[in-house]
């Protein structure tokens, strides 16, 4: 067998040399600093509360990750989890970037930092902070995000034992089936709404609990209610829309086990998919007013 000359040697040593000194440099400050601009438009985004340029900055296989919920995977589902996130009352949200790691190869790199979230629930101001990571991929020379993930540094809160003292006699126990389905009607709702009261009497200044029953495809103009709705999907599709006119590009869709809280006098419209029940409870009197739309 022949071995290699020591020309042919030192020829492939410099065509190697040559083609390793060609070979682009990846500059990590300069990447790290375009990781730095997207995190500034992306928060941007999120206070102009835009829920499609938000998501625009996901890969569309991108995961997200967040405390106390499923995790989502796609720009779409992370595109309806921000909008819900954007819609709630008095949303804050911030986060500060602290580390910025970029692979050598220059077409990865994660970054990590704090955040501060509140906003207005159903039982008050909601305040909560942490730390969270984002992972970054060079798509078609833009850096886009991958995994996206946060955790709270705030204890769980500690339950209190409650004891309580029920007279038996106060006691109420009703199964689905012997529930009283009356037509609900009311001037400038379509007919087939139906309402089945399961709890107290939604006429008179007490707490209530009641069923309501849209067949599918069930359109409800902007109206609102003297009190706060607390709401619990239980069967169909429930899309639901905030203001004073019906728009159908400001529907929300809600599932079986989704919860709305509607604070008094809000006002909203909406319409279903399939037969729908959602189950609602507050303090009455519960009336049903049409909203006047602003001239």
């Amino acid at each position: 067998m022949r071995r290699p000359s020591g020309n042919f040697t030192s020829f492939l040593t410099a065509v190697l040399v040559a083609a390793c000194a060609s070979a682009p440099r990846v500059n990590v400050q300069s990447e790290s600093a375009a990781i730095a601009a997207r995190n500034s438009d992306l928060l941007a985004a999120v206070t102009a509360k835009d829920a499609a340029r938000v998501s625009a900055f996901y890969a569309p296989d991108a995961v997200l990750l967040m405390p106390n919920v499923a995790s989502l995977q796609g720009r779409e589902a992370i595109r309806r989890s921000w909008n819900g996130m954007l819609g709630m009352p008095n949303f804050r949200f911030s986060f500060n970037p602290t580390r910025i790691d970029v692979a050598a190869a220059g077409d990865m790199a994660v970054d990590v930092g704090t955040y501060t979230l509140s906003f207005d629930g159903p039982q008050g101001r909601v305040d909560d902070r942490g730390n969270y990571t984002t992972g970054w991929r060079k798509i078609d020379g833009q850096w886009m995000i991958t995994t996206d993930m946060a955790n709270s540094v705030l204890p769980l809160p500690v339950a209190q034992p409650v004891v309580a003292v029920v007279e038996m006699d106060q006691a109420q126990m009703l199964g689905s089936a012997g529930m009283q389905w009356t037509d609900l009607a009311v001037p400038g709702f379509p007919p087939g709404l139906k309402m089945a009261v399961v709890h107290g009497d939604p006429s008179k200044a007490a707490d209530y609990t009641l069923r309501l029953r849209f067949p599918d495809g069930y359109v409800f103009p902007p109206h609102w209610h003297p009190g706060a709705e607390h709401v619990t999907v239980l069967t169909g599709t429930f899309m639901l829309g905030m203001g004073d006119r019906y728009d159908a590009s400001a529907l929300k869709s809600y599932a079986p086990g989704d919860f709305i809280y509607a604070p008094p006098k809000m006002s909203h419209f909406g319409t279903v998919r399939g037969e729908t029940t959602v189950q609602l409870h507050g303090t009455g009197p519960f009336a049903i007013n049409l909203t006047k739309p602003a001239s």
